[in-house]
C-alpha cells in the first residue's frame, strides 16, 4: 500500500461514531461538515472499502467500519503516547496529565492530591474526572485519560496496575438499630431487606460485598442508592444498615449524624486503591510519581 491514512482523517471517524450526526462531529472536530465528510470520503478512498452506509437521515456504519474505528482509537491513542513522549522527555513533572477516578474514591482524595501536586511539583496540571470503573477504563483503552485510581480487585485487560493502599470497610447503622443487636455483628442478626447498597454501576458494591462475606441475599434490600451520600441519609433515618469505606468516614461523611460504626463479620473486609495506565504509555515515571503521593495520602 502507497498510501495510508492520515490520522486527522482517523479522527474524524472515530468522532462520527461517538456523535453519529456529520454536523455534531464537525463541531467537535473544529471543521466545517464538509470538511469532515471530505476527509471520512479520502479515508473510504485509502482502504478501498465503504464504512458508513449514508443517507438523507441516518448513517450506519458497516462491520468493517467498526473494526477500522477500534483500530483507529488504538492509533489515537498510540499517536498521544507518541507527543506525550517528546513533550515530557527528561521531566517527568511538567505537562498536563489526564487523571479518571470513581466517586466512591474521588471526594475523599481528589483534594487532598491536588494540594500535594500543587506543592510539589506545580509545572504539573491534573485533569480530573470522576467517572464509573466501565466508563473510565474504556476512556483509558482510547486514550482520552492518562491514569486512572480505582477500588481493585476489577478486570483491567492488559493495562499495569500499582497497588497504593488499602480502604477498610465498616458497617454503619442508626443508634436505635444497634442497640437491637449483638456485638460482633452476625448477618444471620439483622432482618431480611436490612443493608442497603449502591447500585450495581459501582464497583463498592461487589467489593463490600465480597471483603465484608455477605452471603445471605435476603438480607439485601432491592433498593439501591446512587451515592454514599444517599446511603448515609438512608441509614441515618433507621431504614437499615450499610457498607461505608473508611476513607469517607475521615472525610466527615458520617459528621452530624447519629449513627454507629462497627466492623463488618469475620476478619478485616478492605478495598484496595490501585493506579491503572497503559502500558504503552511514555508517561510511567509520572505515573510514579502519582503513585507516591497517593499511597502517601492513603
Amino acid at each position: 500500500m502507497s498510501k495510508f491514512p492520515s490520522i486527522k482523517q482517523l479522527h474524524y471517524l472515530v468522532v462520527l461514531h461517538e456523535t453519529r450526526h456529520f454536523g455534531e462531529a464537525a463541531k467537535r472536530c473544529f471543521v466545517s461538515q464538509s470538511t469532515l465528510s471530505s476527509g471520512i470520503q479520502k479515508l473510504e478512498d485509502t482502504v478501498g472499502c465503504q464504512l458508513i452506509e449514508r443517507d438523507s437521515k441516518t448513517l450506519v456504519f458497516t462491520s468493517l467500519g467498526e473494526d477500522v474505528v477500534a483500530r483507529s482509537r488504538e492509533i489515537l491513542s498510540r499517536s498521544r503516547d507518541l507527543m506525550e513522549l517528546s513533550q515530557c522527555v527528561g521531566d517527568a513533572t511538567q505537562g498536563k496529565l489526564r487523571v479518571g477516578c470513581i466517586p466512591t474514591i474521588a471526594p475523599f482524595l481528589l483534594s487532598d492530591l491536588v494540594q500535594e501536586i500543587n506543592t510539589k511539583y506545580p509545572n504539573l496540571s491534573l485533569l480530573l474526572r470522576e467517572d464509573t470503573t466501565t466508563n473510565l477504563l474504556a476512556a483509558l483503552h482510547n486514550g482520552e485519560m492518562d491514569v486512572l485510581v480505582l477500588a481493585m480487585p476489577v478486570e483491567i485487560g492488559g493495562m499495569r496496575c500499582r497497588i497504593v493502599g488499602k480502604d477498610a470497610f465498616k458497617m454503619v447503622m442508626s443508634r436505635e438499630q444497634a442497640s437491637q443487636v449483638r456485638v460482633p455483628i452476625r448477618y444471620a442478626d439483622l432482618p431480611d431487606e436490612s443493608v442497603y447498597l449502591l447500585e450495581r454501576e459501582h464497583c463498592l458494591t461487589e467489593h463490600a460485598v465480597s471483603a465484608c462475606r455477605l452471603t445471605s441475599k435476603e438480607k439485601i434490600n432491592p433498593f439501591s442508592a446512587t451515592s454514599l451520600h444517599t446511603l448515609v441519609q438512608m441509614v441515618a433515618n433507621g431504614l437499615g444498615t450499610t457498607f461505608i469505606p473508611q476513607m469517607a468516614i475521615d472525610h466527615g461523611l458520617l459528621s452530624n449524624q447519629n449513627l454507629v460504626i462497627v466492623d463488618p463479620p469475620g476478619q478485616a473486609a478492605y478495598r484496595e486503591i490501585g493506579l491503572v495506565w497503559r502500558p504503552t504509555s511514555s508517561r510511567i515515571r509520572t505515573f510514579q510519581l502519582l503513585a507516591d503521593i497517593v499511597e502517601g495520602i492513603l
